[in-house]
């Protein structure tokens, strides 16, 4: 129920990221009450839709990409202002400041600006007619036409999730396509080399002409600038007509880089109620933070801050944040659910529950691997923290369970398959340790009350 002092006080909210977690956040503030003044703000033309069909769904034809929008829970009476991004946020003056010169004021504030694809490094070459990213509406209909014009070959560059589902869409419409992924096999990086390695088996039995520890060194167009070939470390050229870069996600925090938050590469730090950390690491009172640009702790993960980029975490953290907005410190909750996520390939339905990469060992507890049917179970110093099904997904639950209640995964587990021998292994997840060139925080001032933390961006 809604606050009635929260409501004298906090009578503007505004949400910028017209995405799944700001749409169920809006959908939440009316839903408990709050009858203030609601803007949502979103740097693309369309009203919030889904992203996970666009790389199986709209690609394979079964979707038009203009029919993804999210379905409403409730009507909204909300002020949209989309197309126009936001480049600005002042605490002082509580006003966020648009692209287009407006400033929209606030009493309380939700950061839900969510990621956008990793472009491809080099501007020429990711410029070429062609050349593709997927994360958004219009890129999902632009490559769904490419894809219906019968390319010869098609290269997808990463084979994380979206690679992978890319390569699978390009498998289901019958059209060649080479993955090449300089890590050791697909999905190492959310699932580890173990499942890894299963995942690769997989894409190769289904034609895939999978490459690991490869990379494309250079793309090549004609003198019109339409793509014509990929040269790959390997030493390989390749004849292609379209390239996908699958190279993560990201996050959308530059716009607040100078707003005292602290908000960087990683995404926009927060409690576990969804409070923004300002730069110094103090948390505020009007600022909240929810979806894929969040970065924050869980206490079934030693309190460690995680950025997760999964569908449930942002409608979950959505629904805290926004609860919290508008009520007293007595009442607010935190955000603490078990994250899952799923994803659909070459036949398999693969889902997932908890933070495999918290793990260092891995175990099949059920089924067989060589069906594609089967559960794994992830371990941190023993205890379950993970678990994920290859079309076995009806025992997340019980799995999840498992992780909540910290259980440790005995060697001589009693599963549905009858009493078999549980042998871990280690995980194979790539180091995390990678260099960075982004912004640093450094500290500022001689005494006590002058020292405070602002960031620097290195020179290289």
């Amino acid at each position: 129920m809604l606050n009635t002092d929260t409501a004298s006080t906090a009578a503007r909210m505004v949400i910028v990221g017209a995405s799944l977690a700001g749409l169920r956040a809006a959908e939440k503030l009316r839903a408990d009450g709050f009858r203030g003044q609601l803007t949502v703000i979103g740097d693309e033309p369309y009203e919030p839709y889904d992203r996970p069909p666009l790389s199986k769904h709209v690609l394979t034809g079964w979707v038009p990409a203009e029919r993804t929008a999210l379905p409403r829970l409730r009507t909204l009476d909300v002020a949209w202002k989309l197309g126009v991004p936001a480049v600005g946020l002042d605490l002082s003056a509580k006003h966020v400041r648009l692209a287009d010169g407006q400033e929209i004021d606030f009493d309380r504030l939700l950061i839900a600006t969510g990621t956008r694809a990793r472009p491809w490094p080099n501007e020429v070459e990711a410029a070429l007619d062609g050349m593709f990213v997927l994360r958004t509406r219009d890129d999902a209909g632009q490559l769904r036409v490419k894809l219906t014009a019968r390319p010869r070959r098609v290269l997808v560059i990463g084979a994380g999730f979206t690679g992978s589902e890319i390569a699978s869409a390009c498998c289901e419409l019958g059209l060649p396509v080479t993955v090449a992924e300089r890590g050791p096999s697909p999905l190492v990086g959310a699932l580890g080399g173990v499942i890894g390695s299963i995942a690769a088996d997989m894409q190769r039995q289904h034609g895939v002409d999978l490459r690991c520890g490869v990379t494309v060194t250079r793309l090549e167009g004609d003198t019109a600038g339409h793509l014509q070939r990929a040269y790959l470390s390997d030493g390989s050229v390749l004849g292609i007509d379209v390239a996908v870069a699958a190279l993560g996600a990201v996050r959308n925090s530059e716009w607040l880089r100078s707003s005292g938050l602290a908000a960087g590469d990683w995404g926009v730090a927060c409690d576990a109620g969804c409070r923004a950390f300002d730069v110094n690491g103090i948390v505020t009172d009007d600022i909240f933070v929810a979806g894929d640009v969040s970065r924050f702790p869980h206490p079934l993960y030693d309190y460690q801050f995680m950025a997760l980029e999964h569908w449930g975490n942002a409608v979950d953290q959505a629904a805290v944040a926004a609860h919290n907005m508008i009520s007293p410190a007595s009442n607010r909750r935190p955000h603490v659910s078990v994250p899952a996520f799923w994803s659909t390939q070459f036949a398999v339905n693969i889902k997932s529950v908890g933070v495999p990469t918290f793990a260092d060992e891995v175990a099949i507890v059920q089924g067989a691997v060589e069906e594609r049917r089967f559960i794994a179970a992830y371990t941190h110093k023993g205890r379950i923290v993970a678990a994920v099904t290859f079309n076995q997904a009806k025992w997340l639950e019980f799995y999840r369970e498992l992780i909540e209640s910290g259980t440790m995964l005995s060697s001589h587990m009693r599963t549905v398959d009858g009493h078999q021998q549980v042998k871990p292994v280690l995980a194979k997840f790539p180091n995390p340790a990678l260099p960075t060139h982004g912004a640093q925080v450094v500290l500022t001032g001689h005494t006590p009350n002058e020292l405070r933390a602002t960031y620097r961006t290195p020179h290289l």
